[in-house]
């Protein structure tokens, strides 16, 4: 019995199966078809749609036009090589139902529908476009508000149109939580037309067309005019400091041991007749450390020279190497030992960070320098020289302006330059009058800071404790004191 009801099912499916070839459907042919009204022009309605797979040679397209009860109102005839379909809109309808059909030849190999929407105006409260301010140039900012926020669009598309653009061109979207949009990339001094697009479930709605909107350049940026101030008053400060030296006075600056270490250290190497090993970071000479170290390295050479001792220098950028020589040549020329200078003792490694590193370390373990000065910028090769230069017994300098590395710099070195005191090394060394007087400049600067960092801190903490709108405004203001931007 059931073999003979499966033989049944077999001869029925068999005979089926060329008359489903004839309307097959739903294949996957026909890819994200889909329309709507033209970007300012809503009474033109744009239907595309793509392919998937190699077409067939007998390929062509049938669109039917679709009323509310399914019965076909319209039938274009289209080629298999055509995307695309322009027809008219009515303006009053909201959507438009779509049929397309793929025929190879007279055979069925896809249909797809669709709901066509059709734009209206309206939906956009208000719509502002105006160029960005206090920036270089080619950027116009736009900003709107949505009639009724309790129906909120799922997306705003932005489109332009400028002289010598092809129609209304899609220049972005965001989402419905987004009110507003920066395009860049344009031309200064043309003008440039704006309209936005809000899609919401089953509907299109257009703002009015903003015109000839402009963008250009500004000369000054008002946002960071309180940068300026206080540039202004270290400047300022800097001045009043350096014609005060001028006039005789004669400055403090605190003792920084780890540069009075600089001497002991160099006629400690003398004394055991072993060498100075010097590390000017591993940055290159676009870091103002490095700078720094090599100004350090100039005293150090000075009294190496003096000292008849030797000197080591590897680095690990060509630039710093050409102006490490510069730095020694003339340190050895000023102290009347141009003769004990040669091009080795600055000499180039690699560039590469701990290729770099196991060199230093290697020379430290044969040649056992009895100082060592590491002096710029570090990053993780920081613990691995100062533990080999504190292995082989060497009385370490060091000193960088990176936070992270610190650490390690004051645990296994003998002195450490912590931050701004590398920087004001060079004045220190030299006894230099209008270099600290330059420093003494900045110090009030940062006295400024410090001082108005606590000021901020009571009117902040007033304003959270009272409604007084004057406090309020006052611990606003110094927050925007010391802010990069308002």
């Amino acid at each position: 019995m059931f073999i003979r009801i499966a033989v049944v099912v077999i001869l029925l499916c068999s005979a089926a199966v060329p008359l489903c070839g004839q309307t097959q459907t739903s294949t996957g042919l026909i890819t994200n078809f889909h329309g709507e009204t033209a970007p300012g022009i809503i009474t033109r309605l744009e239907l595309h749609w793509g392919f998937a797979g190699l077409p067939p040679s007998g390929l062509n397209f049938k669109l039917f036009r679709l009323s509310a009860t399914g019965d076909t109102l319209a039938v274009n005839q289209i080629p298999g090589g055509e995307r695309k379909f322009e027809t008219s809109a009515d303006p009053g309808m909201m959507t438009v139902r779509y049929r397309l059909e793929a025929f190879d030849n007279e055979t069925m190999l896809d249909r797809m529908e669709t709901y066509a929407l059709i734009a209206h105006q309206g939906g956009f409260l208000k719509v502002e476009a105006k160029d960005t301010p206090y920036d270089d140039g080619g950027q116009i900012d736009l900003k709107w508000t949505i009639a009724d926020p309790a129906k909120p669009f799922d997306q705003v598309k932005i489109y332009r149109y400028s002289t010598g653009e092809s129609g209304w061109k899609l220049v972005g979207a965001v989402q419905s939580s987004a009110a507003n949009f920066t395009n860049s990339g344009l031309r200064d001094k043309q003008p440039y037309n704006y309209m936005l697009r809000g899609y919401g479930p089953g509907v299109i709605l257009e703002s009015k067309p903003i015109m000839n909107i402009v963008c250009h350049p500004s000369w000054f940026n008002m946002a960071k005019i309180n940068l300026a101030v206080i540039a202004a008053v270290v400047i300022t400060a800097i001045i009043f400091f350096v014609l005060r030296v001028g006039k005789g006075k004669i400055m403090f600056i605190r003792r920084i041991a780890g540069l009075q270490a600089v001497d002991e250290a160099v006629g400690r190497a003398t004394e055991m007749g072993r060498s100075v090993l010097f590390v000017p970071g591993i940055q290159d000479l676009d870091d103002v450390q490095t700078i720094a170290g090599l100004t350090i390295l100039g005293s150090v050479a000075k009294l190496t020279a003096q000292y008849e001792t030797k000197l080591d220098v590897p680095v690990s950028r060509s630039l710093v190497m050409s102006n490490g020589r510069e730095v020694v040549r003339e340190a050895y020329l000023s102290v009347g030992r141009p003769d004990f200078y040669n091009d080795g003792i600055v000499h180039y490694i690699t560039d590469e960070q701990f290729g770099y590193v196991a060199a230093v370390d290697g020379i430290m373990v044969r040649e056992k320098p009895a100082a060592c000065f590491y002096l710029g910028a570090f990053f993780a090769e920081s613990l691995i020289l100062a533990e080999t230069g504190n292995h082989v017994g060497a009385i370490q300098i060091a000193g960088t302006a990176m936070p992270t590395q610190l650490p390690f710099f004051v645990a296994a070195c003998d002195y450490t330059l912590i931050g701004e005191e590398l920087f004001a090394a060079s004045a220190y060394l030299s006894k230099d009058q209008s270099a600290i007087a330059a420093l003494r400049g900045q110090d009030v600067g940062k006295g400024l800071a410090m001082g108005s960092i606590i000021i901020g801190v009571v009117f902040t903490t007033l304003a959270s404790l009272s409604s007084n709108a004057f406090i309020a405004k006052l611990s606003d203001g110094f927050l925007r004191l010391f802010a990069m931007n308002y």
